[in-house]
């Protein structure tokens, strides 16, 4: 039998966070989560969704005519048939990224895709969640992704940072919560504290505002 995944959308768009920001690329929402962040943007996307298969998932995707493709959810790796569809995506010369919660290992993912790891803070709501091992298997093709609710999750992040040198991994994005943490105060905080990270706002927000699909 062929692998299939629970898909919730399909879409095509501009790539509003990560280092790929403003690329057109087309995003495959995988279907379910096993994490309950407070500020969870994509809720919509823990439970329905579509079944279909590998095959059909790389042929809508080849309509859209980028080479960018993104892979997220809910949590894309809670389906074991996600590393296939990664490993599949990249055989077929796309340049692959996964946004991934941290809370599932990442070392079985194909290192040709570019793998975006939250560290949840406290101001999540899931901060125990985060499984530490995986920042041993990051590369600096990888990205590591704090989303920030208030000073008390930026003064926790930073120390992370400084403590364990996180920059010497991989890229470092810290981004406010949308209509939670003002930009210009967290760009404030990181000048201040001369942090050797990128603040980032979500562009798709900017242009579209908060909602689905875009």
């Amino acid at each position: 039998m062929s692998t299939s995944l629970r898909i919730t959308e399909i879409f095509h768009s501009l790539q509003g966070e990560t280092s790929r920001m403003g690329l057109p690329t087309v995003f495959v929402r995988l279907t379910g989560c096993p994490l309950r962040c407070g500020y969870c943007d994509s809720a919509y996307a823990f439970h329905g969704g579509e079944r279909r298969s590998i095959a059909a998932i790389l042929e809508e995707v080849g309509r859209h005519g980028t080479p960018y493709v993104c892979v997220t959810g809910g949590e894309p790796l809670a389906q074991a048939g996600c590393h296939e569809l990664l490993t599949r995506l990249c055989d077929a010369g796309y340049s692959v990224s996964l946004e991934t919660s941290g809370h599932l290992p990442i070392e079985t993912v194909d290192p040709r895709v570019s793998r975006i790891v939250d560290i949840k803070t406290p101001g999540s709501g899931e901060v125990e969640k985060n499984r530490w091992d995986n920042l041993r298997h990051l590369t600096g093709h990888d990205e590591l992704k704090f989303v920030l609710v208030h000073r008390h999750d930026y003064e926790w992040a930073r120390d992370l940072v400084r403590d364990n040198q996180l920059q010497a991994l991989c890229p470092l994005i810290f981004s406010p919560v949308w209509e939670s943490l003002p930009p210009r105060e967290l760009a404030e905080w990181v000048i201040a504290d001369r942090l050797p990270v990128r603040v980032q706002v979500q562009l798709h927000k900017i242009l579209w505002g908060d909602k689905p699909g875009v």
